[in-house]
């Protein structure tokens, strides 16, 4: 053990410089350094070979009938002892720690279940950061689910942060999973998920103490921005946005923001929203990447106070493949703020497969410059992103 030869080490050069020189006081460095780094048992080791080593040092010195000999003694006796229970106290609290992460890691993986590497046509990746780094967890959330020939993605943030937020967060995705398993539209998924976040509110509130939070506080306190969007395996996007931040669809260098035609409040305040839900529709072209994020990304400061400029800077990879992008984002995000990121982050994106070269070699340009015979319009086209529907209203089907 390294730390058992520093008081050897010093014992050696005290006997090599003679009595002019002292250094076993000193030699109570090693259990001391010992205790930030070694389980008790080994700090004791230490402490073993320090005692014996100090008590030769004094011989060497000519020093162990002096009335200072006790005195080095004793402190490094009690020294030694006091670093014995540090390294006790500290090797406890990383037992803690560990048992407290390794909590945390299997919440997460019940709350947020991990997301399929493919949904239909698409590539899916993920990635989440959590404000609080020891919970792992906090009040973003995120679910990705196949719903008919759709695949079906969430993408929220509960108001507050850290472990406070996971009831919330388990709310909102258990009313998802279980409306997108029952089939049930875009707009109606979302009058259920309000639904279920409402009577959660209210059983929250009904048992909390009234002398600690006022009756109904809690209730007009509780929120979720979110967006929610149905992916169509012919690349048809219906969207629901429900005051979070756009979307961005990234395709051949360009970076568009998918801005809700109107705008709709949060889950948890559609009392505010008297017009009913509109649910807007894009299309994503082959080879084009959907990625939805949290306010955490764009929240995040530099040493300036500049916000990060997400839409400016993944820009560079819209053409990435769905892991490497959110890769890149990470590793720029930490780059660009450092340790200041104070939210929770979270981020999905979805790649369409590129179109690909058809088997008998005529190229897709080839394909194109072909005379084709005309069509009747089909019935189920539109213009192109944004349309803007007639609203829906909200409907909170019974289970």
């Amino acid at each position: 053990m390294a730390f058992c030869l520093l008081p050897l080490l010093l014992l050696l050069v005290d006997a090599v410089t003679g009595p002019k020189v002292r250094l076993s006081p000193l030699m109570v460095a090693g259990p001391a350094f010992a205790a930030i780094f070694c389980v008790p048992r080994c700090v004791l080791a230490v402490l073993a070979v320090t005692l014996p080593c100090s008590v030769a040092a004094s011989a060497v010195n000519q020093h162990l009938d002096t009335v200072n000999f006790p005195v080095q003694f004793g402190s490094t006796v009690l020294i030694g002892a006091a670093s014995v229970a540090a390294s006790a106290i500290r090797v406890r609290g990383e037992r803690r720690l560990a048992a407290s992460r390794w909590v945390a890691e299997v919440t997460q993986r019940v709350l947020l279940h991990p997301l399929p590497r493919r949904s239909g046509p698409f590539d899916v990746a993920s990635l989440y950061l959590a404000a609080d780094e020891e919970a792992a967890v906090g009040g973003d959330l995120y679910g990705v689910a196949r719903c008919g020939r759709n695949t079906r993605v969430l993408v929220g943030d509960v108001q507050g942060k850290g472990l406070a937020s996971l009831e919330m967060v388990s709310c909102v995705l258990n009313s998802f999973r279980r409306s997108t398993r029952h089939g049930l539209p875009l707009d109606e998924m979302v009058g259920e998920i309000e639904a279920a976040f409402r009577e959660e509110v209210q059983e929250q509130t009904a048992a909390t103490d009234p002398g600690v939070r006022p009756a109904g506080q809690l209730a007009t306190e509780s929120f979720v921005t979110g967006v929610a969007a149905d992916l169509s395996d012919d690349g048809r996007i219906r969207l629901v946005n429900l005051g979070h931040p756009a979307p961005l669809l990234l395709h051949g260098g360009t970076v568009t923001a998918l801005e809700p035609t109107v705008p709709a409040p949060p889950v948890g305040l559609a009392d505010l929203n008297a017009d009913g839900l509109v649910v807007d529709t894009a299309d994503i072209p082959p080879g084009a990447t959907l990625l939805l994020y949290t306010d955490g990304v764009t929240e995040a400061r530099d040493t300036s106070g500049a916000f990060y400029p997400l839409a400016e800077r993944v820009r560079r990879w819209t053409d990435t493949e769905p892991e490497a992008l959110l890769a890149a984002l990470h590793a720029d995000l930490r780059r660009y703020a450092g340790a200041r990121i104070v939210d929770d982050i979270a981020m999905v994106a979805l790649r369409r497969s590129p179109v690909r070269a058809p088997a008998d070699g005529v190229s897709a340009d080839d394909r194109r410059a072909r005379p084709a015979p005309p069509e009747s319009p089909r019935a189920d086209e539109g213009p192109t992103p944004f349309d803007a529907p007639a609203p829906v209203p909200r409907t909170h089907p019974a289970e």
